[in-house]
């Protein structure tokens, strides 16, 4: 099947119908169960007062956001500021032709003040050496060895009693300390291993050691990500024309105030739908309805694909102001059904299939490489996100999912499965997918809140939907994900569409004897 093939217009009306009532429907049975246990005990370290003119109790439990956004966002705001208007004053006090030369460097000098400042200078030191011994690495040009030495180094941050002795080098003991050295540390890491992989594929000499710290201390990217792999930022940084595209600005501009509006919304219904909390409360969720139930789950996931995209929407948008070109935000629950696409970091993804996936997994085409390519890429997912049991589970499962589709790819592909297929129509072969796709996209569910919220509520939710919940609920989720399917595989067929537009007619032939014909007469 093409991923063009259409359906009928009236159809695909009726799937979005069926969405948006059943999205309502879920959403109004989450906010019925946040309104009548907000002065629930359990919800008292984590809904507290919001603001004023709603006079309700707003959920606060996501600390990641609430730093980003009310904590410490004056902080936040101040550093990415600071970093534009640094660059701003550095250009009207030297000559236009000089800065242009060595902007990259303008950026690491106030990368390395920012961090100095915040941090302490023997965590500078800290992270000075491990750049040092990764370059020190990268000139042997080993691959493996590269690699491995990396990981070993991002092991240290992740394991006792490496991780406490490191974090002894930072001074202070601010409330942001904890995050930022993690942030640091472990993304610097990953954009050295970056460099030295980049180094070894170099043919002609090595690049210097200054070109690793004007890449690893642009602030913008150096606590919280996203990374971009060396050879993109290399080129990026260093580019001369610096000219901008019509409208840029104001798509810039456009971008930022997007992102602010997104913030806003996101903190109202966080007054009315506590779907952060509810989930840590099992107690409760005994005895909420499936669909409650249900919507939390997708809920979850769709927040965390909204506080990935703001968060780095709001760093990518200072980022592009610098002439750069960031990893584009990840791919939202609502827009996927497959696993080969299901990540909340694109950054990381383009990281982990540029040096692990794609490099070992090639055509991805063959099911001993995939195999020996995604186990390979999930261990350093493991080592990257801190092994635990949680993200064992996780990694396990989503490996397998990402494994179980080319088998079931491959399987199909067989006979009678492939001459069936061909026998019939397009608009068919789409539907049939879809249903398998609908059983695949609750798995990706299933499996991705088990790192985003716990193993608990996962095995409530699979228990709920799958057992007790059958034949109603289950039949009733699966109809309206089998809806959501098909309006993701329509929203590609229109940009594949828009990518590869299909070739126009020819035109008829005109009948020539036949108007000389009439000529004649």
């Amino acid at each position: 099947m093409g991923i063009k093939a259409a359906l009928p217009k009236y159809e695909i009306y009726f799937y979005n119908t069926v969405l948006c009532l059943a999205m309502f429907w879920a959403a109004s049975w989450v906010l019925e169960v946040s309104s009548s246990n907000v002065n629930r005990k359990s919800f008292k370290t984590s809904v507290k007062p919001g603001w004023y003119y709603f006079g309700r109790r707003m959920d606060t439990a996501d600390y990641e956001w609430m730093m980003w956004f009310s904590t410490f966002r004056e902080h936040i705001l101040f550093a990415l500021s600071g970093h534009v208007l640094f660059a701003k004053i550095c250009s009207m006090l030297a000559p236009q032709v000089l800065i242009d030369s060595y902007r990259s460097l303008v950026y690491m000098a106030y990368g390395l003040l920012a961090v100095w400042t915040s941090m302490g200078w023997t965590y500078v030191t800290l992270i000075l050496s491990h750049c040092i011994l990764l370059y020190s690495i990268s000139l042997v040009k080993i691959r493996w060895l590269c690699f491995a030495t990396g990981l070993c180094t991002l092991a240290t941050f992740k394991c006792e009693p490496f991780v406490s002795w490191q974090a002894e080098f930072v001074e202070g003991d601010f409330e942001l300390r904890k995050v930022l050295f993690y942030g640091g540390c472990g993304f610097t890491t990953m954009r050295c291993i970056s460099f030295a992989l980049e180094n070894c594929e170099r043919k002609d000499g090595n690049y210097n050691i200054l070109e690793l710290l004007k890449y690893n201390f642009y602030l913008p990217f150096f606590y919280f990500g996203p990374i971009m792999t060396f050879d993109k930022f290399y080129v990026q940084v260093n580019r001369s024309d610096l000219t901008r595209k019509e409208r840029e600005m104001w798509n810039i501009g456009l971008q930022g105030a997007i992102h602010l509006a997104v913030v806003v919304v996101v903190d109202v219904l966080f007054h009315f739908m506590y779907i952060l909390t509810i989930p840590s409360d099992l107690k409760l969720l005994r005895h909420v309805s499936d669909w409650a139930l249900v919507g939390l789950a997708y809920f979850n996931l769709v927040y965390d694909w909204v506080k990935a995209a703001v968060m780095f929407g709001v760093i990518n948008t200072v980022s592009r102001l610098d002439h750069l070109d960031p990893p584009r935000p990840p791919k939202c629950i609502t827009m996927l059904y497959v696993f080969a696409e299901t990540h909340f970091d694109r950054g990381i993804n383009d990281w982990l299939c540029k040096y692990v996936y794609d490099h070992l997994g090639g055509k991805h085409d063959n099911v001993v490489q995939e195999l020996v390519a995604s186990l390979c890429t999930f261990g350093v997912t493991i080592l990257w996100l801190g092994p635990c049991e949680v993200v064992l589970i996780w990694a396990f499962f989503n490996c397998f999912g990402l494994n179980f589709e080319l088998w079931m790819a491959k399987f199909f592909s067989l006979e009678p499965f492939s001459s069936f297929e061909v026998s019939i129509s397009e608009a068919t072969s789409r539907r049939i997918r879809a249903i398998f796709n609908t059983f695949n996209f609750w798995s990706i569910v299933l499996y991705n809140i088990l790192a985003l919220n716990s193993l608990d509520f996962a095995k409530l939710v699979a228990k709920r939907l799958l057992l007790k919940g059958f034949p109603i609920t289950t039949v009733v989720a699966m109809f309206v994900t089998y809806c959501l399917v098909q309006v993701i595989k329509e929203r590609e067929r229109k940009q594949a569409l828009i990518d590869d537009p299909d070739p126009l007619p020819p035109a008829a032939p005109t009948n020539v004897g036949a108007r000389l014909k009439g000529q004649d007469s």
